[in-house]
């Protein structure tokens, strides 16, 4: 196989970018394509009580093992396999159980700050960055963490004005100038992602020019 075609998809938090990235690799054959999520990178807090886990700030790149990622992209692109963290967001702790990684023609990475590291921008061919209007991101993330984090609302609420927001500004907004595509209103631009999909898929099957 050649060198894998490696794809970064970032925006802000709620911005829809996992949906692009699913929708994505939904679409390319079983084997062709592998995805990582930055977020499995976030570093173990189980030195730390819960009460000093609750006060870290989560938004800001040093929470995330960016180096990692950027290891592991590079032996994906050399033919290594790598083991992926997995990260439990309710106790702010790796588990013990990785997630086996094989490379593949396309490899997606996605994640609200996986352009802030230029470690990480080397280790892509593509980069795009998905740009969603604030009060949209924001209902989306309310949800998720309800519903699928464990949080309460009021922890939700003082996460988003203590580090959320602040960090977006900081952080993930200026990465939009690393983008070479930005992509309005994520997986429901049909447009962008069905122009998307028919360059990836070409490459998945090895029939077009890498970019």
């Amino acid at each position: 196989m050649s060198r894998p075609l490696v794809v970064g998809i970032a925006g802000g938090t709620g911005s829809g970018k996992t949906t692009v990235a699913h929708k994505l690799a939904a679409s390319i054959p079983n084997g062709r394509c592998a995805t990582i999520e930055h977020d499995s990178y976030y570093r173990d807090q189980g030195h730390l009580t819960p009460e000093e886990r609750a006060n870290i700030n989560y938004d800001h790149p040093s929470s995330l093992e960016s180096s990692l990622l950027a290891e592991h992209l590079r032996a994906l692109r050399e033919g290594r396999a790598v083991d992926v963290p997995s990260y439990d967001f309710s106790t702010h702790t790796r588990r013990r159980e990785t997630r086996h990684v094989a490379p593949a023609p396309v490899i997606i990475v996605e994640g609200i700050l996986v352009f802030a590291e230029s470690a990480l921008r080397e280790q892509m061919d593509i980069k795009i960055f998905v740009d969603t209007d604030a009060d949209i991101r924001l209902m989306r993330r309310i949800r998720r963490d309800l519903e699928v984090r464990g949080r309460t609302f009021e922890s939700v609420r003082h996460q988003y004005y203590a580090t959320v927001r602040p960090m977006h500004l900081e952080y993930v907004e200026p990465t939009k100038r690393w983008a070479d595509l930005i992509v309005p209103e994520g997986g429901d631009n049909r447009v962008a992602l069905d122009v998307l999909l028919g360059q990836l898929g070409r490459i998945a099957f090895g029939l077009g020019e890498r970019f």
